[in-house]
């Protein structure tokens, strides 16, 4: 079955364009139209930043250069992507309406400049969009070449103003039911003597001020992402009630030095809101110090998480068809990368090949941000042949479009709990690593080409057969419950150290390691031992000595079968793994941070234990990724060298590359950055 998240039966494949920076340049803009034919694209990005050119001055308003916009890109057979304006509010609305800028945590009120710097809070502000997404569904609302909404841009920050601050009071009434006594029991208050005892007490979190009271940060944390998710609602309104059969999406993002997802909005509750996941994807390919294959993974983490949140296909709103101009060190991509960086994003499931830009802007800061048009205007240059090869590349695979990705393994990964270990004051900030950490458990079955959905605590788990939950250390006694149920049901749990240490205000269980989880695990977990970088330890498990660092707990055993033991310091000989039957299913306790070597060997015994393999058995060595989209029992096999060196693999039997169409069989050799898609039928 496939499941298209736009209109289109298609892969999307072309990007931000910004005409509006254009508008004294017809010949500019009349190339761009040819350049769009020859690169194979075929949809737009429009209006992004562009209030100022839509609405000059106050109420003043020039759709002209849109219109005919729209219209060009229709009848040169492209679509449309329009996005409201409000991620860069205009000069004139800062000057007349100063409430819309932003106050920062050190309680200084913004000058006006840059983007992503409005008051989601102010009344003004809110009217404004509305009045101006109004505006632009009632004029494009049923162009034939309107695609979706892109509302807004990268939504992130927060703003400390009387507002703002106002709004979290009400915000805090509304979950601790007006009572103040409530929520000085759940911040722990007490402590420090910081009892509150009218509610215009509190404040947001400021260096200036309170910024340590662990319950205070995180509700700050979960009001920022709801206030956020309001001022979006409210742009969404007018766009739902003229445009309903329109689908609506907001642009995600990740931490791009470590590929990690985004921190300061919970996107598990953002997904709610939206139609269609995108995201916007900008891996440091051939970065120093990081191998090309661990950059892949990292990606594949990513798409997955952002793919598993609505379980749909997903698309890629923004990336690069060359370099950036934020890195340390802007590296272009080099020849073969950006194909391969490309097929990864449809083999994890995304249905778009999008650039942020289309053209280089020619000043201000992103003027050197890659571009499929470059400053040259020369189509034949290196990077717009390589946007050409995809589009031609995404016509082929047009089949693929639609279909999706099955899963049995799913990894857990939850805002709120990196939010509460990010103020934790306790074991080591600097090799905590929460999603870093849940990436590495992801890393055996990306290795193994074993599928993955990387899911949050929101979602349900009940049918995947292994449940993988690194570091849970805010665990409530509902989420323990659920673990309790998919246990007994026969599914496998992994968990780890630093888990169910405390509720979901950030307070610590009182008498232990909490009763649900002692018995679902057969282990009390008790001290966790935190090293230092130059520490070392060791546990040794199926007759094998495997390095433990940062971080290693004492497990107490009281049901359980040991699997591996610590090997020095006081705590020799104790247990360091342990595996337990409960009900129909097993849990499986990792007390260590431990090496790769000894999470392939586990995740091993557990895959195969469970009957959970890759979906195509194509020998290859490290580096080499293989990933399935299914639908219309036809199989698409992505096929990818994510190595300097020339791989080779086996396949199983014949099967046909849709890329060269050509039948291949037995061994067969990928050159340095290669990718292969097959087609397997009658699945």
């Amino acid at each position: 079955m496939r499941k298209y998240v736009t209109k289109k039966k298609q892969f999307l494949h072309g990007g931000d364009y910004n005409p509006d920076q254009w508008l004294d340049r017809p010949d500019i803009l009349a190339e761009d139209l040819e350049f769009m034919r020859l690169s194979k694209t075929n949809t737009f990005s429009l209006g992004i930043f562009a209030w100022s050119a839509l609405e000059p001055r106050e109420g003043e308003y020039d759709f002209g250069w849109l219109d005919d916009l729209f219209e060009k890109i229709h009848n040169n057979g492209g679509n449309i992507i329009l996005a409201t304006p409000s991620g860069a509010k205009p000069s004139w609305m800062a000057k007349k309406y100063p409430e819309i800028r932003r106050v920062t945590s050190k309680r200084e009120q913004e000058l006006q400049g840059r983007r992503h710097n409005h008051c989601f809070t102010a009344p003004v502000y809110r009217e404004k969009t509305a009045q101006m997404n109004r505006k632009l569904a009632e004029r494009y609302g049923k162009h034939p070449a309107l695609l979706m909404w892109h509302v807004s841009n990268e939504y992130g920050g927060e703003c400390h103003c009387d507002l703002c601050q106002t709004a979290f009071r009400g915000w805090l009434k509304e979950k601790y039911g007006d009572d103040l006594e409530k929520l000085n029991q759940a911040w722990w208050t007490s402590f420090w003597s910081h009892r509150y005892q009218e509610w215009d007490e509190i404040e947001s979190p400021s260096p200036l001020g309170e910024h340590e009271m662990h319950g205070l940060v995180l509700d700050w944390r979960r009001f920022v992402t709801d206030q956020t998710i309001a001022f979006y609602e409210n742009e969404a309104s007018p766009l739902r009630e003229l445009t309903p059969d329109v689908p609506i999406t907001v642009n995600f993002m990740a931490d791009t030095d470590e590929l990690i997802p985004f921190q300061a909005l919970d996107y598990s509750k953002f997904a709610e809101h939206v139609d269609v996941i995108s995201w916007d994807a900008y891996p440091a390919w051939h970065k120093e110090g990081v191998t090309t294959a661990d950059l892949a993974m990292r990606v594949g983490f990513v798409d997955d998480l952002y793919r598993s949140l609505k379980q749909q296909p997903f698309l890629l709103m923004e990336s690069t068809p060359s370099g950036v101009n934020w890195h340390g060190v802007n590296k272009t991509k080099r020849p073969g990368m950006h194909l391969l960086s490309s097929m990864q994003m449809l083999a994890h499931g995304s249905d778009s090949i999008l650039y942020f830009q289309w053209r280089k802007s020619r000043g201000s800061s992103e003027k050197l941000h890659g571009a499929v048009v470059d400053h040259d205007r020369d189509p034949n240059n290196r990077v717009f042949q390589d946007v050409t090869e995809v589009g031609n590349v995404l016509e082929r695979l047009q089949p693929v479009a639609g279909s999706f990705r099955e899963a049995e393994v799913a990894v857990l990964y939850d805002w709120d709990n990196h939010w509460a270990l990010q103020e934790i004051q306790g074991f080591s900030k600097e090799t905590l690593r929460y999603p870093q950490t849940a990436q590495e458990h992801y890393r055996y079955f990306w290795e193994q080409d074993i599928p993955v959905d990387v899911i949050t605590e929101k979602q349900d788990f009940s049918n995947y057969k292994v449940l993988v939950a690194p570091m849970l250390y805010m665990l409530p006694i509902a989420m323990q419950e659920r673990l309790k149920a998919f246990v007994a049901a026969g599914g496998t749990l992994v968990t780890t150290y630093i888990t169910g240490i405390v509720d979901e205000n950030d307070l610590t269980y009182l008498g232990g390691w909490p009763e649900i989880m002692q018995e679902i695990c057969g282990v009390k977990l008790g001290e966790t031992d935190t090293l230092y970088p130059s520490d070392s330890n060791r546990l040794t498990y199926a007759g094998q000595t495997f390095e433990v660092k940062d971080y290693a707990a004492l497990l107490k055993v009281t049901d359980g079968e040991v699997l591996a033991t610590y090997q020095d310091d006081f705590y020799k000989d104790t247990p360091a793994v342990t595996r337990h039957s409960f009900g129909k299913g097993r849990t499986y306790v990792i007390g260590a941070r431990t090496e790769q070597a000894f999470h392939e060997m586990l995740y091993r015994e557990i895959t195969e234990e469970a009957g959970i393999g890759a979906p195509f058995a194509i020998e290859h060595e490290k580096g080499v990724s293989v990933q399935v989209r299914t639908a219309d029992e036809e199989a698409y096999v992505f096929v990818m060298n994510f190595t300097e060196e020339e791989q080779t693999i086996r396949l199983p039997f014949e099967l046909e590359d849709i890329l060269t169409q050509r039948k291949e069989d037995g061994q067969v050799r990928l050159e340095k950055y290669a990718v292969r898609v097959y087609v397997h039928k009658g699945i």
